[in-house]
Protein backbone atom coordinates (compact mmCIF):
# COMPACT_ATOMS: atom_id res chain seq x y z
CA UNK A 1 0.00 0.00 0.00
CA UNK A 2 1.31 3.41 -0.66
CA UNK A 3 0.14 6.38 0.93
CA UNK A 4 0.27 9.57 -0.64
CA UNK A 5 -0.67 11.92 -3.11
CA UNK A 6 -3.16 14.08 -4.70
CA UNK A 7 -6.44 12.65 -5.92
CA UNK A 8 -7.46 13.55 -9.26
CA UNK A 9 -11.33 14.21 -9.80
CA UNK A 10 -13.26 12.12 -12.08
CA UNK A 11 -16.72 11.27 -12.03
CA UNK A 12 -18.74 9.03 -14.46
CA UNK A 13 -22.44 7.07 -14.51
CA UNK A 14 -24.27 9.71 -12.91
CA UNK A 15 -27.75 9.36 -12.20
CA UNK A 16 -30.38 11.40 -10.07
CA UNK A 17 -32.15 9.66 -7.78
CA UNK A 18 -34.23 12.43 -6.33
CA UNK A 19 -34.87 16.20 -7.25
CA UNK A 20 -32.52 17.09 -4.56
CA UNK A 21 -30.54 14.02 -4.15
CA UNK A 22 -27.97 12.52 -6.79
CA UNK A 23 -25.63 8.94 -6.80
CA UNK A 24 -22.78 9.33 -8.94
CA UNK A 25 -19.78 6.86 -9.53
CA UNK A 26 -16.61 8.78 -8.72
CA UNK A 27 -13.21 7.47 -9.93
CA UNK A 28 -10.03 8.20 -7.63
CA UNK A 29 -6.27 9.33 -8.69
CA UNK A 30 -5.43 5.60 -8.30
CA UNK A 31 -8.31 4.83 -10.77
CA UNK A 32 -11.18 2.86 -8.02
CA UNK A 33 -14.35 3.93 -8.69
CA UNK A 34 -16.01 4.89 -5.59
CA UNK A 35 -19.83 5.59 -5.09
CA UNK A 36 -20.93 8.63 -3.25
CA UNK A 37 -24.34 10.53 -2.51
CA UNK A 38 -25.24 13.92 -2.74
CA UNK A 39 -27.96 15.82 -1.01
CA UNK A 40 -29.48 19.51 -0.90
CA UNK A 41 -29.86 20.76 2.22
CA UNK A 42 -33.51 20.72 3.45
CA UNK A 43 -32.73 24.85 5.43
CA UNK A 44 -30.55 25.63 2.87
CA UNK A 45 -28.88 28.85 4.97
CA UNK A 46 -24.90 28.37 4.00
CA UNK A 47 -22.80 27.39 1.06
CA UNK A 48 -20.93 24.52 2.93
CA UNK A 49 -21.03 20.98 1.92
CA UNK A 50 -19.98 18.38 4.50
CA UNK A 51 -18.40 15.52 3.29
CA UNK A 52 -19.24 12.45 5.53
CA UNK A 53 -16.42 9.60 5.95
CA UNK A 54 -17.42 6.28 7.62
CA UNK A 55 -15.78 4.12 9.77
CA UNK A 56 -14.67 0.65 9.11
CA UNK A 57 -17.04 -1.84 7.83
CA UNK A 58 -19.65 0.94 7.31
CA UNK A 59 -20.65 2.58 3.80
CA UNK A 60 -22.75 5.57 2.10
CA UNK A 61 -26.23 3.78 3.01
CA UNK A 62 -25.50 2.41 6.20
CA UNK A 63 -28.25 3.76 8.82
CA UNK A 64 -26.00 5.05 11.11
CA UNK A 65 -24.07 7.59 7.84
CA UNK A 66 -27.55 8.34 6.84
CA UNK A 67 -28.85 9.42 10.19
CA UNK A 68 -25.76 11.42 10.19
CA UNK A 69 -26.49 13.19 6.93
CA UNK A 70 -30.29 13.54 7.71
CA UNK A 71 -28.84 15.78 10.94
CA UNK A 72 -26.26 18.05 9.05
CA UNK A 73 -28.27 18.83 6.23
CA UNK A 74 -30.92 19.98 8.99
CA UNK A 75 -28.64 22.25 10.20
CA UNK A 76 -27.99 23.79 6.53
CA UNK A 77 -25.21 21.75 5.02
CA UNK A 78 -25.41 20.22 1.59
CA UNK A 79 -23.96 16.46 2.64
CA UNK A 80 -21.70 14.04 0.36
CA UNK A 81 -21.88 10.43 1.25
CA UNK A 82 -19.55 7.82 0.11
CA UNK A 83 -18.53 4.54 0.28
CA UNK A 84 -14.82 4.00 1.00
CA UNK A 85 -12.94 1.19 -1.47
CA UNK A 86 -13.43 -2.25 -0.55
CA UNK A 87 -16.46 -0.89 1.14
CA UNK A 88 -20.54 -0.71 -0.15
CA UNK A 89 -20.76 -0.39 -3.91
CA UNK A 90 -17.02 1.17 -4.82
CA UNK A 91 -14.33 -0.71 -6.10
CA UNK A 92 -11.13 -1.77 -4.93
CA UNK A 93 -9.86 -3.03 -1.83
CA UNK A 94 -9.65 -1.52 1.90
CA UNK A 95 -6.37 -0.59 2.76
CA UNK A 96 -7.76 0.02 6.44
CA UNK A 97 -6.99 4.32 6.39
CA UNK A 98 -4.29 4.52 3.95
CA UNK A 99 -5.36 4.62 0.36
CA UNK A 100 -8.55 6.07 1.16
CA UNK A 101 -7.33 9.57 1.45
CA UNK A 102 -7.85 9.64 -2.71
CA UNK A 103 -11.39 8.56 -1.77
CA UNK A 104 -12.09 11.67 0.40
CA UNK A 105 -10.01 13.96 -1.84
CA UNK A 106 -12.62 12.55 -5.22
CA UNK A 107 -15.45 13.25 -2.81
CA UNK A 108 -14.43 16.66 -1.71
CA UNK A 109 -13.43 17.88 -5.11
CA UNK A 110 -16.95 16.74 -6.60
CA UNK A 111 -18.85 18.65 -3.67
CA UNK A 112 -16.90 21.62 -5.12
CA UNK A 113 -17.68 20.58 -9.32
CA UNK A 114 -21.10 21.01 -7.70
CA UNK A 115 -20.68 24.69 -6.67
CA UNK A 116 -19.84 24.87 -3.14
CA UNK A 117 -16.95 27.10 -2.07
CA UNK A 118 -16.69 25.67 1.74
CA UNK A 119 -16.31 21.93 2.15
CA UNK A 120 -16.11 20.43 5.47
CA UNK A 121 -15.42 17.23 6.76
CA UNK A 122 -16.26 15.09 8.79
CA UNK A 123 -14.96 11.18 9.96
CA UNK A 124 -15.91 8.42 12.09
CA UNK A 125 -13.02 6.06 13.60
CA UNK A 126 -11.13 4.80 10.28
CA UNK A 127 -12.68 7.77 8.45
CA UNK A 128 -11.73 9.96 11.43
CA UNK A 129 -7.80 9.09 10.40
CA UNK A 130 -8.63 9.98 7.02
CA UNK A 131 -9.89 13.30 7.47
CA UNK A 132 -6.99 13.75 9.55
CA UNK A 133 -4.72 12.29 6.82
CA UNK A 134 -6.23 14.45 4.43
CA UNK A 135 -6.49 17.95 6.16
CA UNK A 136 -2.45 17.37 5.99
CA UNK A 137 -1.52 15.92 3.05
CA UNK A 138 -4.47 17.73 0.54
CA UNK A 139 -4.07 21.77 1.52
CA UNK A 140 -4.08 23.41 -1.45
CA UNK A 141 -5.93 21.74 -4.42
CA UNK A 142 -9.65 21.84 -5.04
CA UNK A 143 -9.63 18.89 -2.75
CA UNK A 144 -8.92 20.74 0.53
CA UNK A 145 -11.09 21.02 3.64
CA UNK A 146 -12.34 24.13 4.84
CA UNK A 147 -12.76 22.79 8.54
CA UNK A 148 -12.44 19.14 9.53
CA UNK A 149 -13.71 17.26 12.69
CA UNK A 150 -12.79 13.73 13.46
CA UNK A 151 -15.00 11.37 15.66
CA UNK A 152 -13.55 7.94 17.53
CA UNK A 153 -10.45 8.47 15.67
CA UNK A 154 -7.40 6.68 16.60
CA UNK A 155 -3.57 8.78 17.19
CA UNK A 156 -1.73 5.77 16.30
CA UNK A 157 -1.53 2.70 14.10
CA UNK A 158 -1.08 -0.80 15.14
CA UNK A 159 -2.70 -0.25 18.55
CA UNK A 160 -3.94 -3.75 20.48
CA UNK A 161 -4.57 -2.29 23.59
CA UNK A 162 -8.42 -3.29 23.72
CA UNK A 163 -9.76 -6.62 22.58
CA UNK A 164 -12.24 -5.34 19.90
CA UNK A 165 -8.86 -3.90 18.04
CA UNK A 166 -7.49 -6.99 18.60
CA UNK A 167 -10.27 -8.90 16.84
CA UNK A 168 -9.80 -6.16 14.23
CA UNK A 169 -6.13 -7.17 13.84
CA UNK A 170 -7.09 -10.65 13.49
CA UNK A 171 -9.77 -9.25 10.59
CA UNK A 172 -7.12 -7.19 8.70
CA UNK A 173 -3.90 -9.51 9.08
CA UNK A 174 -4.65 -12.83 8.81
CA UNK A 175 -6.49 -15.08 5.73
CA UNK A 176 -9.39 -16.52 7.61
CA UNK A 177 -9.98 -12.51 8.97
CA UNK A 178 -10.28 -11.32 5.42
CA UNK A 179 -12.71 -14.03 4.38
CA UNK A 180 -14.90 -13.01 7.43
CA UNK A 181 -14.43 -9.34 6.61
CA UNK A 182 -15.28 -9.91 2.97
CA UNK A 183 -18.61 -12.48 3.59
CA UNK A 184 -19.80 -11.69 6.88
CA UNK A 185 -18.63 -7.81 7.34
CA UNK A 186 -19.13 -7.11 3.66
CA UNK A 187 -16.32 -5.43 3.53
CA UNK A 188 -12.96 -6.23 0.78
CA UNK A 189 -9.72 -5.51 2.37
CA UNK A 190 -6.45 -5.73 0.48
CA UNK A 191 -3.74 -8.39 2.16
CA UNK A 192 -0.45 -6.40 1.67
CA UNK A 193 0.72 -5.11 4.01
CA UNK A 194 1.50 -1.25 4.33
CA UNK A 195 4.62 -0.15 2.25
CA UNK A 196 5.60 2.65 3.67
CA UNK A 197 3.69 3.15 6.31
CA UNK A 198 1.34 6.14 6.05
CA UNK A 199 1.47 9.48 7.61
CA UNK A 200 -0.27 8.37 11.64
CA UNK A 201 -2.83 10.53 12.65
CA UNK A 202 -1.14 11.88 15.54
CA UNK A 203 1.78 13.50 13.29
CA UNK A 204 -0.70 14.99 10.78
CA UNK A 205 -2.20 16.82 13.07
CA UNK A 206 0.14 19.35 13.64
CA UNK A 207 0.04 20.19 9.92
CA UNK A 208 -3.61 20.46 9.58
CA UNK A 209 -3.86 24.61 11.00
CA UNK A 210 -4.88 27.14 10.56
CA UNK A 211 -7.83 25.17 9.16
CA UNK A 212 -10.34 24.90 12.28
CA UNK A 213 -10.06 21.12 13.81
CA UNK A 214 -12.85 19.15 16.39
CA UNK A 215 -11.97 16.09 18.03
CA UNK A 216 -14.54 14.15 19.45
CA UNK A 217 -14.36 11.24 21.39
CA UNK A 218 -17.00 9.53 23.95
CA UNK A 219 -15.16 8.48 27.68
CA UNK A 220 -17.17 4.60 26.50
CA UNK A 221 -15.15 4.20 23.52
CA UNK A 222 -14.90 0.63 23.93
CA UNK A 223 -11.80 0.35 20.76
CA UNK A 224 -9.72 3.60 21.71
CA UNK A 225 -9.85 4.95 25.56
CA UNK A 226 -9.05 8.65 25.95
CA UNK A 227 -5.15 9.14 25.52
CA UNK A 228 -5.91 9.01 21.81
CA UNK A 229 -8.49 11.89 21.45
CA UNK A 230 -5.78 13.63 24.34
CA UNK A 231 -2.99 12.72 22.06
CA UNK A 232 -4.85 14.35 18.58
CA UNK A 233 -5.71 17.48 20.77
CA UNK A 234 -2.37 17.74 22.07
CA UNK A 235 -0.60 17.76 18.94
CA UNK A 236 -1.75 21.06 17.23
CA UNK A 237 -4.48 23.33 17.29
CA UNK A 238 -7.91 21.44 18.11
CA UNK A 239 -10.60 21.79 20.30
CA UNK A 240 -11.73 18.46 22.09
CA UNK A 241 -15.13 17.31 23.08
CA UNK A 242 -15.23 14.74 25.28
CA UNK A 243 -18.73 12.87 25.12
CA UNK A 244 -20.26 11.04 28.38
CA UNK A 245 -21.47 7.80 28.57
CA UNK A 246 -20.54 7.87 23.71
CA UNK A 247 -19.20 4.65 23.09
CA UNK A 248 -17.69 3.94 19.68
CA UNK A 249 -17.83 6.41 16.00
CA UNK A 250 -20.94 6.97 13.76
CA UNK A 251 -22.98 4.37 15.46
CA UNK A 252 -22.93 5.76 18.87
CA UNK A 253 -23.44 9.08 18.08
CA UNK A 254 -27.07 10.46 19.19
CA UNK A 255 -29.04 13.20 17.94
CA UNK A 256 -27.83 15.97 19.97
CA UNK A 257 -24.18 15.02 18.95
CA UNK A 258 -24.97 15.48 15.47
CA UNK A 259 -27.08 18.55 15.79
CA UNK A 260 -23.88 20.11 18.11
CA UNK A 261 -21.68 18.68 14.83
CA UNK A 262 -23.91 19.94 12.09
CA UNK A 263 -23.47 23.83 13.91
CA UNK A 264 -19.69 23.24 14.22
CA UNK A 265 -19.42 22.10 10.62
CA UNK A 266 -21.51 25.02 8.82
CA UNK A 267 -19.84 27.52 11.09
CA UNK A 268 -16.38 27.16 12.08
Amino acid sequence: MSSEGEGRFHMVDVSLITSGSRRVMLRTDDGVRIEAVYERSTASVTDTAVVVAHGFTGSADRPAVRRAARAFAERGAAVVTFSFRGHGGSGGRSTVGDREVLDLSAAVRWARELGHARVATVGFSMGGSVVLRHAALDRESAGRADAVAAVSAPARWYYRGTAPMRRLHWVVTRPAGRLVGRYGLRTRIDRRAWDPVPLSPVEAVPLIAPTPLLIVHGDRDPYFPLDHPRMLAGAGEAELWVERGMGHAENAANGELLTRLGDWLTRA
